[in-house]
């Protein structure tokens, strides 16, 4: 359209994905940890003929490689974020990263059953002291790395980038909280997050069950606590497969979110929601598309407005007359 400035009514659909993430640092320095305990205990196991340690050393080295593929989605959400073949930009690279660290937990969670109940059926002679050590020495690492990662308990304050279809210049209700406070939920780092505390977890039940060992003869007590172990990671493993594949899977955002749309939308008791969709494009980021039937139904630039807020980052409403 000759003449006509359209830059104020286009945006780019990278919904802050550009920017880097905390979780990204702290991931790399967990796995700088990782793999220089990795060759640690790999170097001193084939130099000593310590099993324990060499063992230990590989199991190390699977998590590191887990751990770098958290570290290769953010680094490709982050790079790729302005690439428009990513029809709303790379926020889901979050998520299957989160899900491929899901998958590798299950794995490992089968692999410590599967040795724990062949050792529990053929037990096999433990060099406790030597264990004991690799396994205090692990706790220290992994205790510090899930410190370093602490989880996903954190908030999001918004980056300041979002963005809606449209700007509206009429007098319409803005009736909104331009910044939500919103707890944020990285995928990617509660994968890494998870993986590390599986390794702390392994540590501290490998010292009991090695301690009872070792002092009381409960031999048992070794393949025992990998079996629970085992489970306790399975569970982890399941729920974040749970909570990535919605993601994933488009699955319909939180009720919350998708009740606060339409409450919005419907505050002015003439306007009816009949086509509603709200779903995940990015951690903490969703995308609207409604249908609102009214007898005087408003600009869609109003409708919009009303929802805006850090959480609802693209924005589609078609407005229609009864």
């Amino acid at each position: 359209m000759p003449g006509i400035d359209l830059s104020k009514y286009q945006h780019d659909h990278s919904f802050g994905q550009d920017a880097k993430r905390s979780g990204e640092s702290r991931t790399l320095i967990v796995i700088v940890i990782t793999a220089v305990m990795m060759v640690v205990e790999i170097s001193t196991g084939i130099a000593f003929g310590s099993m324990a340690l060499l063992a230990d050393g590989m199991h190390m080295a699977s998590h590191a490689l887990a751990l770098g593929i958290n570290y290769f989605a953010y680094i490709y959400a982050r790079r790729h974020a302005h690439d428009p073949r990513f029809s709303f930009g790379t926020g889901k690279v979050n998520a299957l990263g989160g899900f491929s660290g899901a998958i590798l937990l299950a794995l490992f969670a089968i692999m410590m059953a599967w040795e724990s109940v062949e050792r529990l059926i053929h037990p096999t002679e433990i060099a406790f002291n030597s264990a004991i050590i690799v396994a205090i020495i692990g706790l220290v690492v992994n205790g510090g790395s899930v410190f370093i990662l602490g989880g996903d308990h954190h908030h999001d304050h918004g980056d300041g980038h979002d963005h809606h279809h449209g700007h509206s210049h009429s007098h319409c209700d803005h009736n909104h909280s331009a910044h939500e406070h919103q707890h944020h939920h990285d995928h990617n780092l509660r994968s890494a997050y998870l993986h590390v505390l599986a390794d702390a977890l392994t540590s501290v039940t490998a010292i009991i069950a090695l301690l009872a060992a070792k002092y009381f003869g409960w031999i048992w007590m070794d393949p025992l606590m990998g079996i629970v172990g085992s489970l306790l990671v399975a569970k982890w493993s399941v729920g974040l497969l749970k909570q990535t594949s919605r993601t994933l899977l488009d699955h319909q955002a939180p009720e919350a979110v998708v009740s606060s749309v339409r409450h919005k939308i419907e505050a002015d008791g003439h306007s009816h929601i009949t086509d509603l969709h709200v779903w995940s494009i990015a951690p903490n980021r969703y995308a609207v598309i409604a249908t609102v039937l009214s007898e005087r139904p408003e600009s869609a630039d109003c409708y919009r407005a009303r929802l805006l807020n850090n959480q609802l980052a693209h924005i589609t409403i078609e407005a229609r007359t009864l």
